[in-house]
C-alpha cells in the first residue's frame, strides 16, 4: 500500500485511502457490519467465523497468499516441533492467535487441550519478556510480532507445520450487498493494490526509502526495518500467476481444518462467497510502466 500511494496510483485510480485502527479485541469484520469500512482485510478464520455467524460477505481478492501467522520459540529452544509443546505454557500475543495455535496443533495430530495458554500481549519488550522470564515456551503469534521480537535481541525459530502456512491471509472482503455500488471503486482500489506489489518486488532499496518515509517509528532501528521488509515482501508477492487470484482449493483446506479443532460447525459451499470479478481488473496493467515508474522515483528521490 505504502509503495501504490508513494508511486501515486491509488490516486490514478481517483481513490483516497484512510484506513481504520482496532482494538486488538474488536474483530476487523465489525468494521462492514457497522459501516465504518468498505473494505476489510480478514484472514481466513475470521472470515469463516463471519460466514457461519450468518453474515453475508465476499471474498474478492486475495491480498496475501501466505498466512503471515505462527508459532515461534527462542532460537536456543530444545522445542523442535509443535509436537513438544504438550504440558507446555504457549503465548498468545491475542485471543485471535488461539486458532492459529489450534490449527497448527491439529496439523501434527495434536490438540490445543493439551497445552497451557496466556495472552501476553503485544509490543516487542512485552513479548520478548515472556520469553526472558520463562513464562512461555512458544508463542503464537505473526510477522510484526516476530519482527518486534527481534528488535528487542530475541533470536527466533519458526515451528509452524509445513503446509499450515501456505493459506490465504488478510484477503479483501466486502459485504456483498454493497458489491454493485462499490463496483467502480473496488476496481480501481484492486487493480492499485496489484501495481504496487508489484512495484516492491522490483527494487529493495525503494522500498526502504519509501516506508522510512511513510512510517519512520518502524525504523528507529535501521535493522527492524529491513526485517520489517524482507518479511512482508513475500507475503505480498502472490503464488498464482495473477495478483489476488482466488483459490477455492485453498479455502476448502482452511474450512477443514477449521472444522476438524472446532471453530466453525458445518461447511460452507466456497463458490457461495469467492468472488474472482475484481481479479481482471485488478491486473489490467502495463508491468513495463510500473518498472519505469518505480526507476523515475528511484532517481528522483534517492
Amino acid at each position: 500500500m505504502i509503495v501504490a500511494e508513494q508511486l501515486g496510483y491509488f490516486a490514478d485510480e481517483g481513490l483516497e485511502v484512510n484506513l481504520l485502527p482496532s482494538a486488538t479485541s474488536v474483530p476487523f469484520v465489525a468494521f462492514l457490519s457497522n459501516g465504518d469500512a468498505d473494505i476489510a482485510m480478514l484472514d481466513g478464520p475470521q472470515t469463516y467465523q463471519a460466514l457461519n455467524a450468518g453474515m453475508e460477505i465476499s471474498v474478492v481478492y486475495e491480498a496475501q497468499q501466505r498466512a503471515p501467522e505462527g508459532v515461534v520459540v527462542p532460537a536456543d529452544s530444545e522445542i523442535e516441533s509443535v509436537d513438544q509443546l504438550a504440558g507446555k505454557t504457549v503465548g498468545l500475543v491475542s485471543d485471535r492467535d488461539r486458532a492459529t495455535l489450534d490449527v497448527a496443533l491439529n496439523a501434527i495430530g495434536g490438540e490445543i487441550d493439551e497445552v497451557k495458554t496466556v495472552v501476553v500481549g503485544e509490543g516487542g519488550p512485552t513479548l520478548a519478556n515472556a520469553f526472558k522470564r520463562g513464562t512461555v515456551s512458544a508463542i503464537a503469534g505473526a510477522l510484526p510480532d516476530w519482527v518486534a521480537l527481534q528488535a528487542n535481541g530475541i533470536q527466533i525459530r519458526d515451528i509452524t507445520p509445513e503446509g499450515v502456512a501456505e493459506t490465504p491471509a488478510n484477503s479483501f472482503v466486502i459485504l456483498s450487498e454493497r458489491k454493485d455500488e462499490l463496483n467502480e471503486v473496488l476496481e480501481g482500489f484492486v487493480r492499485a493494490w496489484s501495481k504496487g506489489a508489484y512495484a516492491a518486488t522490483l527494487d529493495r532499496e525503494a522500498v526502504g526509502a519509501m516506508t522510512r518515509a511513510a512510517v519512520p517509528e518502524e525504523w528507529q532501528q535501521e535493522q527492524f526495518g529491513w526485517n520489517f521488509i524482507d518479511g512482508a515482501e513475500p507475503l505480498n508477492t502472490p503464488v498464482t500467476e495473477r495478483f489476488g487470484d482466488l483459490r477455492p482449493d485453498s479455502w476448502e483446506k482452511v474450512q477443514a481444518q477449521l472444522i476438524e479443532v472446532g471453530e466453525i460447525k458445518a461447511p460452507i459451499d466456497v463458490t457461495t462467497f469467492l468472488d474472482d470479478s475484481l481479479i481482471g481488473p485488478a491486473n489490467e496493467f502495463d508491468r513495463a510502466e510500473v518498472e519505469a515508474d518505480i526507476a523515475e522515483w528511484q532517481q528522483t528521490n534517492m
